[in-house]
């Protein structure tokens, strides 16, 4: 199943930011583009990872407002990134799926697969994050409890959104949805667009 594949690549991207566990570390990418799904999973799951770190760092009340500002800037850009990463891998599922002659009866999906594969990435974090918390020896009993119910539900809700996207991808394989990808719109990065960055040129 694809997300068994995803999962695992999750995992090991989250485990392999954490052996250093700073926002600078370099990036290696642990798939060439031969291997083009692996590939864009790693680095998207990458680009989750930083940015999860990112928004621990400046929730810090004591933080710099320069530095704030340019944590900032640096949240926008990762954003800016993780939707360019889903638009390559639903690029991929295009790709894969292009000889598919949807079926009359094929439904579009609330959401493309790789926006799915997006949820995943995240909830992989949270797994990860809470599973810390769950078993942290400096904690309460009542927390340490606490957490491992969250978890709990985590780990469910992983399996429910796996067998969802696994679904998916099979109805589309097999012609009953069919995929249909609006490319991101954003205004906000947008000189044109932006009324303020508009009013600077």
């Amino acid at each position: 199943m694809f997300t068994e594949k995803a999962n695992k690549i999750f995992q090991d991207v989250i485990e392999k930011y954490h052996e250093i566990n700073t926002v600078d570390q370099p990036f290696e990418n642990a798939y060439d583009k031969s291997n083009l799904l692996e590939h864009l999973l790693y680095r998207k799951c990458w680009i989750d990872t930083v940015q999860w770190h990112y928004e621990d760092i400046i929730r810090d009340p004591q933080i710099d407002p320069v530095a704030a500002l340019t944590l900032k800037r640096q949240i926008d850009a990762s954003n800016q990134d993780r939707t360019d990463m889903v638009e390559y891998i639903d690029s991929y599922f295009l790709e894969k799926y292009n000889g598919v002659e949807a079926k009359a009866d094929a439904t579009i999906n609330t959401e493309s697969p790789a926006w799915g594969v997006d949820r995943l990435s995240i909830l992989a974090l949270k797994i990860y994050h809470m599973n810390e918390e769950a078993t942290r020896t400096d904690a309460s009993d009542g927390h340490r409890a606490a957490c491992q119910k969250k978890l709990d539900v985590l780990l469910e809700q992983r399996v429910d959104l796996s067998t969802a996207i696994d679904t998916l991808l099979s109805d589309i394989e097999k012609g009953d949805k069919y995929m249909k990808v609006y490319k991101q719109m954003k205004m906000y990065n947008d000189d044109e667009l932006n009324p303020v960055l508009r009013g600077q040129k």
